[in-house]
Parts: C-alpha cells; structure tokens; sequence
C-alpha cells in the first residue's frame, strides 16, 4: 500500500509537470532541422557553492496542473524533431541527458530544488534501472523525464527491430521507476531516422532535440558553457546539457552560475507541454 501511494503521487506530479505551460495555450512546439551527432563525450572537472534562492514571483509557472487520469495522448509521427517552444514570451527549457548519475544528478537536482525550476531529463534505460532513487526524486521533484533510449546507440546503425527494444524497454523502465510513461524522446546524439520517428509516435512519444547546445561533453571549461547559455538565451530556447556520461561537474558548476543569472535576466525556465489530440 506504501509503495502504491507513492506511484499515485509521483503520477499527480508528472500529470502536473506535463501541464505546465512553456508553450502557452497553444502547447505547440516548432520544428527545425537537427544536427550532425557529436562525437562521444569527455571528462570534465571543477565545482562551486550554491547561491542565494531568488523571490519567488519569477519563478510562478505559466499554466496550472493537470488533472489525472485523463486519455493517453497521441503523437503525430514527424519527419523532423521539434526544436524550440513557441507560445510564451521569454519561456526557456532546461534539458539534460545520458543520466541518471549519483555523481552529478542529485546536485543538478538540488540546485533546480533552491530556485524551484522545472527541467527534462532524458535518460538512458540501463543508467535508469540502475538508480531507481533517483528516478524516484524527479518524479518528486516535478520533472518531465524522457527517453533517451536504453543504451544510447547511435540510432541510424540500428536496424528497426533493435532500435524498438531500445526504446520499448526505456519506456518501460520509465514507467515502472518514474511512476509515468516518458511523452518525450530524443535521439541519441540527434541521430535521427524513419523507424525512430515512427516508434517514438508509436509509443506516444514527441521527438524533443534542442535550440542550443552547451557542448557540455567536450569540457570547455565552466566559463564557457555559463557564456553559450547567456548568449544563447531567448525566447523558446531548449538548452541542451548533461548529467552524465562521463565527468560532469563544469556542467553543475555552470548550473550554479546561469541559472540564477537567466531568472534575474526574466526568462521563465518551465517544461515544455503536449497537447491531448
């Protein structure tokens, strides 16, 4: 009974994440075209302390909860992956990959706790399976959790049958640790082709990329990844980073820097929202 009054709690929360409103009522994202995969990533080092929690107007969201229980949503399947929000003045998306990492998740976690800021995580199953406490906390937390698939493979040397265990079986991690099927997938290394699009629709999933990517895996230095975000910043902006994956730490050390600088800046950092067609 205690477990299954979590799982209900952790469902209200993703219901709830799932409404907040990045895209408006329109709850609509636009679609560009994605880039060439990266290479794999590398080690990265440095830390920082935890600044001061900002007020707390800026930090409303821009839609109110959903109710639960509602009809499962359908995907259209694209050709293309949706790249940016549209619909909301100065909104801006956090999303981080190939975790979750006890190394640097839970202080990714704490740091959005302190300023009360939604994000997306798109996990890889097998990262996933192994930390159910994490997973567990993201639900608590309020994030939207996607899928990243399984062990992130680039896609586009998978024939079809393998690139749906791939994400069949993420989905099904998700669901059973997070307490909610993922609506979100995104390729790994932005590989996309024909049969990931059409599994993804298939399992009820939107294809998610991003607008600015920090180059986080190549270990620019903290500085540098803080200045991609200021200067890419804007409205409908999905910034792209990690959690995992190898040393992370200038990514939470960027953290500790960009994110209070883009809530005093007056951008609005929520999670984007998907329509029920």
């Amino acid at each position: 009974m205690k477990e299954d009054n979590r799982i209900t709690r952790r469902r209200l929360l993703i219901a709830g994440a799932a409404a907040v409103g990045a895209a408006g009522a329109a709850g609509v994202l636009g679609a560009f075209p994605s880039g060439e995969p990266p290479p794999a990533p590398g080690p990265a080092a440095g830390a920082g302390t935890l600044p001061t929690r900002p007020s707390a107007p800026r930090l409303r969201p821009l839609a109110g909860h959903g109710a639960p229980g509602v009809a499962p949503l359908r995907a259209p399947v694209r050709r293309e992956p949706l790249l940016r929000v549209e619909g909301h003045r100065d909104a801006m998306v956090l999303t981080f990959d190939d975790g979750p990492d006890p190394r640097h998740t839970p202080e990714i976690l704490d740091i959005l706790a302190a300023y009360e800021v939604p994000a997306m995580f798109f996990v890889c199953g097998e990262m996933a399976a192994a930390h159910p406490d994490l997973m567990a906390r993201m639900a608590d937390d309020g994030h939207v959790v996607g899928n990243h698939t399984w062990s992130h493979p680039l896609l586009t040397r998978l024939d079809r049958s393998r690139i749906r265990i791939e994400i069949e079986r993420t989905c099904e991690i998700i669901d059973r640790s997070h307490g909610a099927p993922p609506l979100w997938f995104r390729a790994p290394y932005g590989a996309w082709n024909r049969a990931a699009f059409q599994l993804g629709a298939e399992m009820g999933m939107e294809p998610l990329a991003w607008t600015l990517d920090t180059l986080d895996w190549t270990t620019p230095g903290t500085g540098t990844i803080v200045e991609r975000v200021r200067e890419g910043a804007g409205p409908g902006v999905v910034v792209l980073s990690h959690d995992a994956g190898g040393d992370r730490s200038q990514s939470v050390r960027a953290l500790r820097t960009y994110l209070p600088q883009l809530l005093d800046s007056g951008h609005r950092l929520t999670v984007p929202r998907r329509r029920y067609l």
